[in-house]
C-alpha cells in the first residue's frame, strides 16, 4: 500500500532493511522491489571486498544505499582496508559484524575480536551497527557491553524470543524481523515481534536467503519483504498499513535518510 500527496510524490513506503543485491542482476532487483512500493534498500557488505561491491551497487542506484562489514563468518580475513569505506557518502552503516556459534566458520575468539573492531569503528564514526547473532547470545551482550553499543544498534534477522529481545531493547537496540517470522516453526520470534514495540522495529529480506512462506525454496527478493511486514501485523494485530509506515520511518531516521527524499523521484544528497 503506497499513498500519494498532491504532488505525486509517496509518501507511505516499504524499507528493505537487510539485503544482499550482488552485481549481476542488481537493476532487475531493484526495479522488481519499486514495482511493490519498496523504496529503501541497504545493500549489506560481508567483507571488505563485497563491501565494495555493495558501495558500486548503491552508487548507481537510487535508494540503495551500502553497508561495509564483515560478517563472523568471514572474521579470518580481519578488517584492513575496511575503514577506508566507511567514509564513503553511500555507506551508512558497519556490517553486517557479529557472531555466528552455530557454523563456526571463522574461530570463535577470531569472531569476538572482529566484531569489537568493529563496534568501535561504528562509535569511531558514528555510524549505526549492523549485528548478526546467531547461537552466540551471550557472547554477542558481552562485547556489546564491553565495546559500549553504539547509539544506533539494529539486531538484523532477529531469531530469538521475547528474552532475547527484552535484552536487545533494554540496550536501546532496534530488532529487525526477516522471513523467518513466517515460519510455522519460529513461534519465539511471532512472541518477540509481538511485545517488540514498533517504533523500535524494522523489517528486511535478508535475500537472496530466507524467502518467506509461501515463497520458500525459492531465491528471495526485496519484493518480498512486503510479505514480511504483513506478517509482523498479523503477530501484532495491526493492519499492514500501520506497520508499512511505522517500519520506513523508523528505518529512515536509524539510517539518517530523508523521508520525503527516499521517496520522491529526486536524487538525494546522501550526505555523510
Amino acid at each position: 500500500m503506497i499513498a500519494t500527496s498532491q504532488n505525486g510524490f509517496k509518501t507511505v513506503a516499504w524499507a528493505d532493511n537487510h539485503c544482499h543485491l550482488g552485481t549481476d542482476a542488481a537493476s532487475e532487483t531493484v526495479a522488481d522491489a519499486r514495482k511493490v512500493g519498496v523504496e529503501l534498500l541497504i545493500n549489506v557488505g560481508t567483507d571488505v571486498e563485497n563491501s565494495r561491491q555493495a558501495i558500486a551497487v548503491a552508487e548507481a542506484h537510487q535508494g540503495v544505499w551500502a553497508t561495509a562489514g564483515v560478517h563472523p563468518h568471514e572474521a579470518s580475513q580481519g578488517v584492513d582496508g575496511l575503514e577506508t569505506l566507511l567514509e564513503q557518502p553511500v555507506v551508512v552503516a558497519v556490517g553486517e559484524a557479529g557472531l555466528d556459534y552455530y557454523y563456526d566458520h571463522s574461530p570463535r575468539p577470531a569472531q569476538r575480536e572482529i566484531f569489537a573492531k568493529q563496534v568501535a569503528l561504528a562509535n569511531c564514526y558514528d555510524l549505526p551497527l549492523v549485528v548478526h547473532s546467531r547461537a552466540a547470545w551471550s557472547d554477542t551482550f558481552s562485547v556489546l557491553d564491553s565495546e559500549g553499543i553504539p547509539s544506533r544498534t539494529v539486531m538484523h534477522c532477529f531469531t530469538g524470543g521475547p528474552q532475547e529481545a527484552e535484552k536487545c531493547l533494554q540496550r536501546g537496540a532496534v530488532l529487525s524481523f526477516s522471513g523467518i517470522v513466517t515460519f510455522p516453526k519460529a513461534p519465539e520470534v511471532r512472541e518477540a515481534a509481538r511485545v517488540c514495540p514498533l517504533d523500535r522495529l524494522m523489517v528486511e529480506t535478508d535475500s537472496p536467503f530466507l524467502a518467506p512462506v509461501p515463497h520458500r525454496g525459492k531465491p528471495n527478493r526485496p519484493a518480498l519483504v512486503t510479505v514480511v511486514g504483513a506478517a509482523v501485523a498479523e503477530a501484532k494485530g495491526l493492519n499492514v498499513a500501520q506497520v508499512e509506515k511505522a517500519t520506513f520511518a523508523t528505518t529512515c531516521a536509524f539510517y539518517k535518510r530523508s523521508t520525503a527524499g527516499a521517496v520522491s523521484n529526486e536524487i538525494v544528497g546522501r550526505e555523510s
